[in-house]
């Protein structure tokens, strides 16, 4: 029988499931509708739509680990298993880094010739960066999925008992090392270009402060808007690195209040930052708000 607090985990675990499928769920079922519609897709659209499916993919791991964590499901030690986990999970961050270049390329003003080039073509660059980053997380899910899954077998381990007898081998230096830049690449160039479009549209928004009428006011109210959720991704897409570099110290006990918190931020970054995206897309927005007036008249 689960405690009380325990309970309130799950449940809040299970809409937290259904939040993020949903709301990835829309992006790709409107924008497989403009797909079926024009037969043709544009780059942001099909740039949103792989994020969108692979964060569905995330979401239902996510949900797996928390079974496994309240014991609702037999915990096995599945290395083989944890290669598609390495795959969802790269994949999810190089389409969120790719994203934000995206966005950084198309919105803010540079005066440099490399991003000159890269506003020029970022659209057209957009299938050759998917097709990429599907490449390299196969590679690396292939390649290291022994490694991590070593490394995942020996925490995991710990969590589940005190007293394990299984020998399992530790990661050279070397290896350990390839890991954390596989992992930090993405982060890295998300980070750069959230903080240059931050820095871009911060600026910006300073500049019309003294603005209160007309269009430039709302043009504010847009720019503030747009900082408001970009610094939102930010701070979701932080905590998900931080979170499972928490887990990896080991410094919580499974089921601890601390270590199950961490674990539902984690599972919250899926879902938390398409909800965002949604907010923030006029085509996303207009679509939800017709699906649910359609829905309300139909009642």
């Amino acid at each position: 029988m689960l405690e009380t607090y325990l309970f309130v985990y799950l449940l809040s675990a299970v809409i937290q499931l259904l939040v993020g499928v949903l709301a990835n769920g829309i992006i790709v079922v409107v924008n497989g509708t403009g797909l079926i519609k024009q037969r043709k897709m544009i780059p942001l659209d099909l740039l949103l739509s792989c994020l969108a499916i692979s964060r569905i993919c995330l979401q239902l791991v996510i949900f797996c680990i928390n079974l496994n964590v309240l014991s609702l499901t037999e915990f096995t030690i599945f290395p083989d298993n944890f290669a598609i986990f390495t795959f969802v999970n790269e994949l999810g961050l190089w389409f969120a880094a790719w994203l934000s270049v995206f966005y950084c390329a198309k919105i803010a003003c540079i005066a440099h010739p490399l991003f000159f080039w890269l506003k020029m073509r970022i659209a057209k660059l957009v299938p050759w960066l998917i097709f990429g980053s599907l490449l390299y997380a196969s590679i690396i899910s292939v390649l290291h999925s022994k490694h991590t899954g070593i490394l995942f077998q020996k925490i995991w381990l710990d969590l589940f008992s005190n007293n394990t007898t299984a020998q399992i081998r530790e990661l050279s230096v070397l290896q350990r090392s390839f890991l954390v830049i596989e992992f930090s690449l993405p982060f890295l160039i998300f980070l750069f270009s959230t903080l240059l479009l931050i820095f871009f549209l911060g600026r910006h928004t300073w500049q019309m402060r003294n603005t209160v009428t007309g269009t430039r006011n709302a043009s504010m109210r847009i720019h503030i808007s747009a900082l408001l959720s970009i610094l939102s991704f930010l701070v979701l897409y932080l905590a998900y690195y931080v979170m499972p570099a928490l887990f990896f110290s080991q410094i919580f006990k499974l089921r601890n209040p601390i270590f199950l918190f961490c674990l539902f931020v984690v599972g919250s970054y899926p879902g938390g930052h398409s909800v965002i995206l949604i907010l923030g897309n006029p085509k996303l927005k207009q679509n939800v708000k017709k699906t649910l007036l359609h829905s309300k008249y139909c009642q």
